[in-house]
């Protein structure tokens, strides 16, 4: 687009400003906000441009959903290299069998057992669930995806919550801010684009992190405690018996009991387990490297005809959980088109430009400081790859003429990973308000005030035990 940087920065900040307006307004679904507003924005733009950009825009659009190759050329117009950018459709097929196949075990029982224990053990005690919500989502949160996580910890603990009454914005506030600091693991998104834009090394990098992230998974308990002790004064201890246990798996299932598979428990999990393990360790050892849409797809097919036979038993499946897998699927999607405009049109990269440009000299000297903060609005209003592949090296570029090295500005832009899941860019987060219920706004605003400290242990472990200074 034949436009000044300063203009396409403008725009890009008009199409993330104008989409937040909308959503926490209510004025417009975040679907149709995610797919017309970049458009609106493009084809005005396009058209005071005058250069025909606006026959680009739907290339741009298709390049956000099915990715496209990037490729390096030489002075002579050589390519030297290439590389594939993913799009998002690769993700969105891996929500849909994810959310069919956690749906289908949700449905056969598998959880059953541990709702049953984690009420025996937390004795109607809202602390002690809060505090199990905690725990559970860090463990969870290993896995380095956010859908996952979600689909686990709420099919375990939703049941739980209702039973006693607790608000269901605690679950979803507990969840984002285990999973915000375990995606910072190697093979969660935002630290291997760190290492590909960069060139650091991964194990140099994590031991760097590793101690914020272990404090930080701290405070997450805390704020679980915090909360937990707020709920226990507000509900008391409820007293659980036998009774209540058979009553919570029965209004779980209330609707399609006759579609329980209690007998086959051993052989959901083990199947659930290998599939994790694909997941979270594929590539290592003796486990293949396979694709998580593949992983999930197999799976589902496999649990589909292990547990129902009857062809209107997986029919009735499909259709149950197909609605949701639905919503989160063109939430997802939507982005995906949001995405490939503001990259497509050079807008993301005149923003990061105009980040690092409005800052003033005096700066210069805390550069590292800098990054770290500015990693926060960074991360929340670009996606990842928006931000760790196009901005980040710009801003090293600023750090390394004034002193810094690539593993300063690498361990300091880690920070805004406090408040990445909060943005409406991300695609699972569709998936944890449809599951428990809440607001997206509600949310973000109670979310947002516990993941200051997070952002408080990241900032301050990056310069104790990150090595990242203060000033050079």
């Amino acid at each position: 687009m034949d436009l000044s940087m300063n203009v396409l920065a403008i725009c890009g900040l008009v199409i993330v400003a104008g989409f937040m307006v909308l959503i926490m307004t209510k004025k417009a679904t975040p679907f149709t906000s995610l797919v017309s507003v970049p458009i609106v924005v493009a084809v005005i733009a396009a058209l005071i441009a005058g250069d025909g950009s606006i026959n680009k825009i739907a290339g741009w659009a298709k390049d956000g959903l099915f990715g496209y190759v990037e490729s390096t050329k030489d002075e002579a117009g050589v390519i030297t290299a290439a590389k594939m950018v993913n799009g998002l459709v690769p993700t969105a097929t891996m929500l849909l069998f994810a959310i069919l196949f956690f749906g289908l075990m949700l449905t056969a029982g598998l959880f059953d057992p541990a709702v049953a224990f984690i009420l025996k053990v937390v004795k109607g005690d809202p602390l002690k669930v809060l505090v199990g919500t905690a725990i559970m989502s860090l463990c969870v949160s290993v896995d380095g995806d956010g859908s996952t996580t979600t689909l686990v910890v709420c099919s375990a603990l939703i049941p739980v919550y209702k039973k006693l009454n607790m608000k269901m914005m605690d679950l979803a506030v507990i969840i984002i801010l285990g999973n915000s600091i375990m995606n910072l693991l190697p093979w969660g998104g935002p630290t291997a684009r760190i290492i590909a834009a960069l060139g650091v090394p991964e194990g140099d990098l994590l031991r760097r992190i590793l101690p914020g992230m272990l404090i930080a998974s701290v405070w997450v308990i805390i704020v679980g405690y915090i909360r937990g002790r707020a709920e226990r004064k507000r509900l008391g201890i409820v007293e659980i018996t036998a009774e209540d246990l058979r009553e919570v798996q029965a209004q779980q299932h209330k609707d399609n009991d006759a579609l329980r598979r209690p007998k086959l428990v051993w052989f959901n999990l083990g199947l659930t387990l290998v599939m994790l393990a694909c997941l979270i360790f594929g590539g290592q050892w003796v486990i293949p490297s396979i694709n998580s849409a593949v992983i999930f797809e197999v799976g589902f097919a496999i649990a589909l005809i292990a547990n129902y036979r009857s062809l209107k038993d997986q029919r009735a499946i499909v259709e149950e959980y197909g609605a949701a897998a639905l919503h989160v699927v063109l939430m997802v999607l939507a982005a995906g088109v949001f995405m490939g405009i503001l990259n497509g049109s050079g807008m993301s990269t005149a923003m990061g430009q105009a980040l690092s440009n409005w800052m003033p000299d005096f700066l210069s000297h805390s550069w590292g400081l800098v990054v770290a903060i500015l990693s926060v609005p960074g991360t929340f209003l670009l996606s990842n790859d928006a931000f760790y592949l196009g901005v980040l090296p710009v801003l090293n570029e600023v750090g390394v003429q004034n002193g810094f090295t690539n593993m300063d500005m690498a361990v300091a832009s880690t920070v805004g990973q406090s408040y990445h899941l909060l943005s409406p860019l991300v695609g699972f987060i569709y998936l944890l308000l449809n599951l428990t219920g809440v607001d997206m706004g509600q949310w973000q605003r109670a979310a947002g005030k516990w993941a200051l400290g997070t952002f408080a242990v990241f900032l301050v472990s990056a310069m104790i035990f990150g090595g990242m200074p203060f000033i050079v």
